[in-house]
């Protein structure tokens, strides 16, 4: 009974801020208290058609996408790739590879910032949805290497070596047999990045400064924010907006996402 009430307890606690979240962005009133709410308030869409129309949240929502998703195709095929390397085959360097990405997984992202805008500066693009979908790609994406290559270190050489005797190139061995029989990594690869670029905050708030029309949805969501007023409802709303591909995204493909993550911690 007690781990009952906790886990009520728990849930409530970890709802509680989508539940005030969802009665802001219908209410009527500019307020984010929870007891102004009731009084003397009615249910409205006003809120969500101010986010869309007026403060351009549709074409925020356009920028996100796109960037969202040429960035996931790209790290999925490099850290495929990659896992495939450092997984299925023997060269020199390997163990120092391994060495430098496991080191650089504990380099705060913050630290890369200033290089990537130089480098960004230099290719003429630091104002443009290219500039930013690069800098989302750049880095190692150490985490999605090992998933995949600990998935192909698991898939039997028997397999690999039938399909080179029977002619098969070793591109045709990744993209043909490796690369589809890796569906719980891809699915935990996309999920995890769509998550990751669709939240990004840091690259989107420095390249659009001047560019706004490149703005993505979490730097729109600031910009509701002015020095003197805070439009709550407006907030509320485009949050909501931010929110909901995602949450349909993951429990659309949460199934392999948690097959991704199982099988790695097995391995």
């Amino acid at each position: 009974m007690l781990k009952k009430i906790l886990l009520f307890v728990s849930t409530a606690i970890w709802l509680a801020p989508f539940l005030l979240m969802l009665l802001i962005a219908f209410s009527s009133k500019n307020t984010n208290s929870f007891l102004e709410l009731f009084a003397d308030n009615r249910a409205t869409f006003q809120n969500f058609q101010n986010a869309w129309e007026q403060a351009e949240f549709s074409r925020y929502f356009l920028n996100t996408v796109i960037v969202t998703v040429v960035s996931v195709v790209v790290i999925l095929a490099v850290t495929a790739l990659a896992g495939y390397i450092m997984g299925c085959f023997e060269f020199r360097a390997k163990k120092i590879i391994y060495t430098v990405m496991m080191i650089s997984m504990g380099i705060p992202t913050i630290f890369f910032t200033i290089p990537v805008y130089q480098i960004l500066r230099m290719l003429h693009c630091e104002s443009s949805l290219i500039g930013l979908i690069l800098a989302e790609v750049g880095g190692g994406h150490v985490i999605f290497i090992l998933l995949f290559s600990k998935f192909f270190q698991s898939i039997p050489k028997a397999l690999e070596e039938s399909a080179v005797l029977e002619g098969a190139s070793e591109f045709d061995v990744f993209f043909r047999i490796m690369f589809p029989l890796a569906g719980p990594v891809i699915g935990t690869v996309v999920i995890t990045q769509s998550i990751w670029t669709w939240n990004s905050f840091l690259y989107p708030l420095i390249l659009s400064v001047n560019q706004p029309k490149i703005r993505t949805l979490s730097v729109g969501l600031y910009s509701f924010q002015g020095e003197n007023i805070v439009e709550w409802g407006s907030i509320a709303a485009g949050a909501c907006i931010t929110i909901l591909p995602m949450l349909l995204l993951f429990v659309t493909f949460q199934k392999y996402f948690i097959q991704g993550i199982s099988g790695a911690v097995k391995e």
